[in-house]
């Protein structure tokens, strides 16, 4: 019919009769050479309701392959053979190439049309009280998507009326027939004219900062506020960019993408079999999620807990199954097991996460401190360089920086043990420092949230306590791009931002759970817990060296004094003999010579932002210490 149509505008209708009869062998092949062109494509087999760009791109596609094969079909093959009089016009073969590509796509489009029409309509008129109206913040990609889902699933009752976003270039235009209001500061103003009654954050990089502001102005206006996953989230594979869930704390405190060389990641990691120490932990199922990424030979699950390397080699089996994975219960204190391991598993890399990290339990429990972070962490270090093993990754802690507690000197101490080794070996055993992660087991936001469910009240030690805080997939990539940095014997340190105020994180999350703190939910201070600090740091004084990676830097530290063996074994020693706890913190003083339990010790350096240190004495009474602020601070 197209083609016959062409013809009938080209000669301006009955004048088209003669030349399409001597043009007759070229309609009767060109039609079924496009019909062949469009069942080759797929065009048939294609549910149109539903079509989007990609079918559309596809119909464009065949459409043009169909008309360049016309014109080779009407100028060059039929003439030469004989077959008709002449050359088809090029005219009409323009006019025919329109047509190919108009007619198909116009009548799909049609059917895609009444399918929105019909969807659009089918919830009932009853429902249209439920209908809410929806602003979305950000006129981007993320933007687009949720307010194409909207529309796309009326069930939800959600009606897109219009975007903010700070571009004042896109003020004023439409994205998806949705129109760009204003900028997001003035989202009181919009709300009262367009009567939005809820708030979806379509801002996938933005910083914490900026989603805190917009989500303190949407609280204020009582709208329900929504968000698209954060960026870190959308690049583990985690939520798809369309994908909505209420606020969480990672929003409000989110910083700017982390750009990762992930091809170097891939090349060290890539074939090769990893050994992941503590795999069942936080950061250490998190190692296994993002190393299985990077398409090792094997990842072996080791760790001292049953059900969490059960549960981890479960959901890597499942989502990631062309991975091989080998489960291995184990205590990295006994060395006999752990050199079993070694030699069974031969692995070419190794992360260590394996630790006790609660500095409260553990310095009730000194001697499990010592045996499980030093001891165990010297025989993973030593056994990995007998083994050969090419690189070695230790998580450290903030909390290893001019220790105040039995944790983090035994994780000082375990530093200094992967850089002897290294050093010793010539081994590329490096060790890699960060502050507390949302979302761990133990850690402050799971606590708190647990308390807000129960009415409080939410319980903290200090009203001026601060800590730095990273997301766990942030962590672990940031971790994963320091093992491709070192030579040997460095200790890395993450950028981890501002220290946030513990308070104002419980405040947070008291208001993202819809209460209002001091109404709602009260907020109890007890005083700081044996070994705590009042405020973390990330570097000794100023002992720190960028590296290739704006977010990594490498620190250099104080060599701890003495035989560092010797020590260990006398540490060792002590434990097995069942030491008193406070003859195991005189030793560990004396081998860390920044350990101090008590007191006041300020440094500013240069990414620590709040570096004053006040503690609670060892086995004293819970007290509340007012820190001197240095100048500035």
């Amino acid at each position: 019919l197209g083609t016959i149509c062409s013809y009938g505008v080209r000669f301006e209708g009955v004048a088209a009769i003669p030349v399409l009869r001597g043009d007759l062998t070229y309609l009767l092949i060109s039609v079924p050479l496009r019909l062949a062109v469009f069942y080759v494509a797929g065009m048939y087999r294609t549910l149109w309701r539903y079509a989007g760009t990609h079918e559309l791109s596809r119909l464009a596609a065949s459409g043009l392959v169909a008309a360049t094969l016309n014109v080779i079909l009407g100028v060059l093959i039929l003439p030469r053979l004989g077959w008709i009089a002449g050359k088809v016009p090029l005219s009409i073969l323009a006019i025919d190439a329109c047509v190919t590509l108009g007619g198909p796509a116009f009548t799909r489009l049609v059917e895609r049309w009444f399918e929105v029409r019909r969807q659009t309509h089918r919830a009932p008129a009853l429902h249209e009280a439920r209908r809410r109206r929806v602003l979305i913040a950000g006129a981007g990609e993320a933007g687009r998507l949720v307010a194409k889902e909207l529309e796309r699933d009326p069930g939800q009752f959600m009606e897109p009326v219009g975007y903010l976003d700070d571009d004042r270039a896109k003020v004023g235009l439409f994205l998806g027939g949705v129109q760009v209001l204003a900028g997001t500061s003035a989202l009181e103003e919009t709300v009262r004219i367009t009567g939005a009654t809820d708030l979806i954050i379509a801002m996938p990089t933005a910083t914490g900062d900026v989603i805190r502001t917009i989500a303190s102005a949407a609280q204020h206006l009582h709208l329900e506020t929504r968000t698209v996953p954060a960026f870190y989230e959308l690049m583990s594979g985690r939520a798809a960019l369309s994908t909505l869930r209420k606020l969480r704390i990672e929003d409000l405190l989110r910083r700017e993408p982390i750009e990762t060389d992930l091809q170097s990641v891939r090349a060290l990691i890539r074939g090769k079999r990893v050994l992941v120490t503590g795999a069942g932990g936080s950061i250490g199922g998190e190692l296994c999620r993002q190393i299985a990424g990077f398409s090792p030979r094997a990842i072996g699950l080791l760790g001292h807990g049953e059900n969490s390397i059960f549960e981890i080699q479960a959901e890597l089996q499942r989502t990631i199954p062309r991975v091989a994975t080998s489960a291995m219960i184990a205590d990295i204190r006994d060395r006999e097991r752990l050199a079993a391991v070694f030699t069974e598993f031969e692995p070419d890399l190794v992360f260590h996460a394996a630790a006790h990290k609660h500095v409260p339990l553990m310095e009730d429990n000194p001697t499990e401190a010592i045996t499980n972070n030093i001891l165990g962490t010297r025989n993973v270090a030593e056994l990995s360089a007998e083994a050969g093993v090419e690189r070695l990754v230790l998580i450290s802690t903030d909390k290893a920086v001019r220790p105040t507690s039995v944790m983090g000197a035994t994780k000082r101490i375990a530093e200094e043990v992967v850089q002897t080794i290294a050093q010793r070996s010539g081994v590329n055993f490096v060790a890699v420092r960060f502050g507390n992660v949302l979302g761990s087991r133990g850690s402050v936001v799971p606590t708190f949230l647990r308390q807000i469910e129960q009415g409080g009240p939410i319980t903290l030690t200090h009203p001026e306590v601060r800590r730095f805080f990273m997301t766990i997939p942030e962590a672990v990539q940031l971790v994963l791009q320091a093992s491709v940095l070192g030579s040997g014997g460095e200790i890395f340190a993450l950028d981890m931002g501002h220290a946030i105020r513990i308070v104002d994180l419980a405040h947070d999350l008291i208001r993202l759970s819809g209460l209002e703190p001091g109404r709602d939910i009260q907020v109890a201070f007890t005083g700081l817990r044996p070994g705590e600090k009042l405020y973390e740091e990330v570097f000794e004084d100023s002992s720190v060296h960028p590296t290739g990676h704006a977010k990594i830097f490498w620190t250099e530290t104080p060599t701890l004094p003495g035989d560092l063996d010797l020590a260990i074994d006398a540490l060792n020693a002590a434990c097995l003999a069942r030491t008193p706890h406070d003859v195991l913190r005189q030793m560990l003083r004396a081998l860390v010579t920044d350990y101090a339990e008590w007191g006041f010790d300020t440094a500013v350096g240069p990414a620590s932002h709040l570096a004053d240190v006040a503690v609670a004495p060892a086995g004293a009474a819970a007290s509340i210490v007012v820190p001197v602020l240095a100048e500035g601070a």
